[in-house]
C-alpha cells in the first residue's frame, strides 16, 4: 500500500504512527495492497474553508474524508480491488482541543480519527443509528487493536454524535 503524508501544519503526534494506523486498519479490512491513500494534516483554517465547500458546514473540524475509487472492505480471500483510496485530512488543532476536553492525548484522538477516516473511505457512515453503531464499534476494536500491538491502551474511545464529521 502506499500512504502519502502531507504535513501543512504541526501534526502533535508522530505522523509515523498516524500511517501505522491507517496501514493497520486497511490490512484488517483487506484493501489491495496495491491501493492508495494521502493523509494530510492541515491547520483550523484549511479544513474550515474544505468544511464549509463540502459539507456547507461553518467552521473547522476534526477530520474529513475525500473518497476517490469508492473502493469496499475486502475478505482474506478476495481483498478488495486495487484503486485510489483517496484523503484524510486531519486537524490537530481541533483533535488538541478535543483530546484536552475528554481527557486523553492528543495522540490518540488523531489515531481514532485516522481509523475513523479510513473507515468513511471504505463506505461506513454513521447517518442512521444502525449504521453509526457498526462504524463505532468497528473504529474501537481497530483502535483498540492496533494499539494493543504496541503494549498500548486508549481512552479515545468514539463518541457517536460528538462534533465534526464523527
Amino acid at each position: 500500500m502506499t500512504i502519502e503524508v502531507l504535513v501543512e501544519d504541526d501534526p502533535l503526534t508522530d505522523p509515523d504512527d498516524v500511517v501505522a494506523a491507517a496501514q493497520f486498519a486497511m490490512d484488517t479490512l483487506h484493501v489491495n495492497p496495491a491501493a492508495e491513500l494521502c493523509i494530510r494534516f492541515v491547520d483550523a483554517a484549511a479544513i474550515e474553508v474544505l468544511h464549509e465547500q463540502w459539507m456547507d458546514l461553518a467552521g473547522p473540524t476534526d477530520v474529513m474524508s475525500f473518497p476517490m475509487d469508492e473502493l469496499r472492505p475486502g475478505t482474506p480471500e478476495r481483498p478488495s480491488e486495487p484503486g485510489v483510496l483517496g484523503d484524510i485530512v486531519l486537524c490537530p488543532t481541533v483533535a488538541a482541543e478535543q483530546a484536552s476536553r475528554l481527557g486523553h492525548p492528543v495522540g490518540e484522538e488523531l489515531l481514532m480519527l485516522t481509523v475513523h477516516g479510513v473507515l468513511h473511505l471504505l463506505g461506513y457512515d454513521h447517518a442512521d443509528p444502525d449504521d453509526e453503531r457498526e462504524m463505532f464499534t468497528l473504529q474501537a476494536e481497530l483502535l483498540t487493536a492496533y494499539l494493543a500491538g504496541s503494549g498500548r491502551t486508549t481512552t479515545a474511545a468514539p463518541r457517536p454524535g460528538a462534533g465534526g464529521e464523527r
